[in-house]
């Protein structure tokens, strides 16, 4: 008991004074345990961020969110897609959780329909975009592939797979169909916003008079397949690995089948605005430490589509 206790004159402070002593130090312990618990979880944050190798190459804002929000079409398998589960798999998110490990972030995958990606990056509802997106020149420059116009400011590109485009069509009913040129007198269907539509779109200006290529565009490549499937169409297009997924997996292997050779091979990459060059270079190296660390070829073997892989991230590599 302290002096200034031993002055107190009757045994009713004495008591008042402990019971007031033992409730300031509880409040200080329980002060304490509070700011500790507050502090092991923060520690605990940083450390998880400060174990990423490549966490200090991302912009601090999104270091502190630990999230990179991702625009992206989920219905284009083996590409991005819903498992059975609903859960996002495929090759991109695959990849993409392999990066979150270098930088220390989670790839928070969000839904939307593939020709608004961009403008969804432009509006900054996303930090980039990552959907098999081909990586081009008009898209580098904001140019409108068929108008020729300028439509935004563009994007950069972390390119991370090539793949071309295929045709397929119902299995056994290939109709004559070998090549683009013989579309003319057709139908197809294709995704809106994608390389196949631009190249269908080039094709019908193409073919002669009477032999109309008649185009179909979907929000979607599973609504394309769809229609090939139902016979409603002659043809579809599509990339290459989502025209073989498809034509593997499509009813058991029993829909469809590819016609002719890939054409326009390119690279697939990870848009990113113009602005966003820490970013871009995060990502750069980020994907260069998983292809360096061999986690890069199991996710592609693992989607049987390695005649896609890269040895290096490029930016820009697109033409």
């Amino acid at each position: 008991m302290t002096a200034s206790s031993t002055r107190r004159t009757t045994a009713a402070r004495t008591r008042l004074a402990a019971v007031g002593a033992i409730a300031v130090a509880g409040a200080l312990i329980l002060t304490g345990c509070g700011d500790q618990t507050k502090n092991k979880d923060s520690a605990s944050s940083s450390a998880s961020t400060s174990t990423a190798p490549l966490a200090d190459k991302l912009p601090a804002s999104i270091r502190d969110a630990g999230v990179i929000k991702v625009g992206s079409d989920i219905a284009y398998a083996p590409v991005e897609f819903k498992d059975s589960s609903g859960n996002t798999a495929g090759i991109d998110p695959d990849l993409a959780a392999a990066m979150g490990k270098q930088l220390g972030v989670k790839f928070d995958f969000q839904n939307g329909t593939f020709d608004t990606l961009i403008t969804g990056l432009r509006s900054k509802r996303y930090d980039i975009a990552m959907s098999a997106m081909t990586d081009t020149k008009d898209r580098q420059e904001g140019i409108d592939s068929e108008t020729g116009k300028k439509v935004g400011e563009g994007v950069d590109f972390v390119d991370y797979f090539n793949a071309g485009v295929s045709i397929y069509t119902k299995k056994g009913d290939a109709q004559g169909i070998k090549s683009w040129s013989d579309l003319c007198g057709k139908k197809i269907a294709v995704q809106r916003g994608t390389v196949s539509e631009d190249l269908a779109k080039a094709e019908a200006k193409k073919c002669p008079a009477g032999k109309k290529l008649a185009i179909e565009s979907f929000d979607n490549d599973q609504q394309a397949q769809t229609r090939v499937r139902a016979g409603g169409v002659n043809a579809g297009s599509s990339d290459f690995p989502v025209a073989a997924y498809a034509v593997k997996t499509s009813g058991g292997g029993k829909d469809f089948q590819i016609v002719g050779d890939q054409v326009e091979a390119a690279p697939y990459g990870i848009a990113v605005a113009k602005s966003s060059t820490q970013l871009r270079d995060a990502l750069k190296a980020a994907l260069d430490a998983i292809i360096k660390s061999g986690e890069y070829d199991k996710i592609i073997q693992k989607w049987g589509v390695a005649d896609g892989s890269v040895k290096a991230a490029t930016v820009n590599g697109g033409k």
